[in-house]
């Protein structure tokens, strides 16, 4: 049988692996050493030139179906790993068949869960872990998407101002629908309980987290959340005519949170006494969406917030309250954020991404102005954080699975 390989975007590299080769054999000519997360399958990081990719040994039938899933996931703007393409027709040198491969992009920045936990993060970050899995669930959800397999394991975490972004990484068990039924969902929020539970016993078994951090706390945590997000994005709110103020505050509630409302549903009753509105659509990126209309910058929503909040202390404190914001952002680009994160040496550009750098700096800023009882120069701050933090921070390709 001859090598087949489908993918959205051939890259002629590919076809110097060592396909004739089973996955876990594969040396360090070709393998990387990134973190990566548990898996029922082999997986290996790969660098061809300069790009990184995720090969995941699974059956064709399957490789083929997450490769489906995981475009239209792209394609509806939804946080999962970007799908490369599907190898098959492998044989080894005595003719034997070998499992199918998928190719996923690696995800810059990111790192499975037990790789933060390996690296200095410790059981105070599990409610900004279980927030981002939610908030990834439940955009999840809205679209249609039922997973069948959530769990930490299945997630790539990104730094976002200080809590997570999480990606989607394996889509193996997922379906497509044009909606999801209650069932489905809750039946998603108890397989998540139940992997994550289990997961947290993992690390404490392995000393990674303090063995008196209560499991069951944190899987119910993780259910009332998202049952408090839903309930925010979706649920009915009913008023009277003269309380109409409320359809702002709902839509400034949504905004607080992330997330934009693209459609929403009014009833009012025949008599006009009240009124009935539903969000029928929303999206994430609310933040990253003003900051990138204004800046160019293209970053997580929580690190758009942030970046957000230093705009708006430099138009006051520099008394541009009344200049055209889109100039304004200009100038705090170019004075404040690009000489910023132009202090990180060449050598440590691939520690943390720029805007996570910038949160950072601010971060420290707080802490050096704290101590010194008065306000630090943003710059000063950015040239300390870069000498006794950032170069300390290890490199991603030197961080091992835990």
């Amino acid at each position: 049988m001859a090598l087949h390989i489908v993918a959205n975007r051939p890259d002629p590299a590919l076809l110097t692996l060592p396909w004739a080769t089973c996955l876990e054999d594969w040396t360090d000519d070709h393998v990387v050493p990134l973190p990566r997360g548990l898996s029922r399958h082999v997986v290996r990081i790969v660098r061809l030139r300069d790009r990184t990719y995720a090969v995941k040994e699974t059956v064709e039938e399957i490789a083929f179906r997450e490769y489906r899933l995981l475009r239209d996931l792209q394609r509806l703007g939804l946080p999962a790993v970007v799908p490369q393409g599907v190898v098959t027709g492998r044989v080894d040198e005595q003719g034997e068949d070998l499992p199918s491969a998928l190719l996923t992009e690696h995800l810059r920045f990111s790192l499975p869960y037990r790789s933060l936990f390996a690296h200095g993060m410790n059981a105070d970050n599990l409610p900004a872990l279980v927030d981002a899995l939610v908030v990834l669930l439940v955009r999840l959800h809205l679209a249609g998407f039922y997973w069948g397999d959530v769990s930490l394991s299945n997630v790539l975490f990104r730094r976002n101002a200080g809590g997570f972004a999480a990606y989607l990484v394996d889509a193996e068990t997922g379906e497509l629908r044009p909606q999801l039924s209650a069932g489905m969902r809750q039946h998603d929020v108890t397989i998540a309980t139940e992997n994550v539970f289990a997961e947290l016993l993992d690390l404490q078994a392995s000393e990674a987290i303090d063995t008196q951090v209560g499991a069951h706390e944190i899987v119910e945590l993780l259910a009332d959340r998202y049952a408090a997000l839903w309930d925010e994005l979706t649920g009915v709110e009913e008023f009277g005519l003269d309380e109409m103020w409320r359809i702002e505050q709902r839509i400034e509630r949504l905004n607080d949170l992330g997330f934009d409302v693209e459609e929403l549903d009014i009833v009012t009753d025949i008599g006009g006494d009240w009124v009935r509105i539903q969000p029928r659509a929303v999206e994430l990126g609310h933040h990253c969406r003003e900051l990138q209309a204004l800046t160019g910058l293209n970053v997580e929503d929580g690190q758009a917030r942030r970046l957000l909040n230093d705009l708006a202390s430099f138009t006051a404190h520099g008394d541009l309250g009344g200049e055209d914001r889109s100039l304004v952002a200009h100038r705090w680009l170019t004075e404040i954020y690009e000489p910023i994160t132009a202090m990180v040496p060449p050598e440590a550009r691939g520690k943390l991404e720029a805007a996570e750098v910038f949160h950072e700096v601010l971060v420290h800023r707080w802490y050096l102005s704290e101590r010194a009882g008065h306000e630090v120069p943003i710059h000063d701050a950015a040239r300390d954080y870069v000498d006794t933090v950032l170069m300390q921070r290890p490199d991603p390709e030197t961080e091992t699975e835990a």
